[in-house]
């Protein structure tokens, strides 16, 4: 996905609704911290604002329950305090950070989101609504698209690597574009 396709997907959900509000914290924390589905429906609310030398991070569990500490976008903590205020469940530290907006029946407790829901309610639903398509906007199409924002925008791709919680180094290539601009193809600097 292009830049102008992540601002506008940041953008799509309505600002005065709850719904509005979980799915701007859902997408803000899919592209700029490029979490995997199934990351992002662990998180508990307790996990979201963790000092760190001083900088507000995120306690992400990934795959095989292996925890990683990143540090919180600006924006991306806002959005969430707005949900969390909204939504009324700031206080509950060790519940689901995203919930469906329905409220649980009385006596049970609520639950997370899934993966499957965060995919179709709200990534493909606001795509959808944007017209963003293609064969590469599956599940994956978030985070592949903040890996290789951050290596476009300089950033070292070790540093990449720890932050998707990639074991190989070769996995966080896949998301390396900068050397494969057509420009820079092997094409042109053939001399005859």
């Amino acid at each position: 996905m292009g830049d102008a396709q992540a601002r506008a997907l940041l953008a799509a959900p309505p600002t005065d609704t709850l719904k509005g509000k979980r799915d701007r914290a859902i997408l803000s924390l899919l592209l700029y911290h490029g979490l995997r589905r199934e990351e992002l429906t662990k998180l508990r609310v307790k996990d979201c604002n963790q000092e760190r030398r001083g900088v507000p991070h995120l306690c992400v569990q990934g795959k095989g329950g292996k925890l990683r500490y990143l540090p919180t976008h600006p924006d991306t903590l806002r959005l969430v305090a707005e949900y969390l205020e909204a939504a009324g469940h700031g206080l509950e530290l060790d519940g689901p950070l995203f919930r469906r907006i329905r409220a649980p029946q009385a006596g049970t407790v609520a639950s997370a989101l899934t993966p499957g829901a965060v995919y179709a309610e709200v990534v493909v639903f606001y795509m959808d609504q944007l017209g963003i398509s293609g064969d590469n906007m599956g599940p994956h199409a978030l985070r592949a698209t903040a890996a290789t924002s951050a290596l476009e925008n300089n950033a070292d791709i070790a540093k990449v690597q720890e932050w998707l919680g990639h074991a190989s180094i070769s996995t966080t290539r896949v998301y390396d574009r900068r050397t494969s601009k057509p420009q820079d193809s092997p094409t042109f600097r053939v001399a005859y």
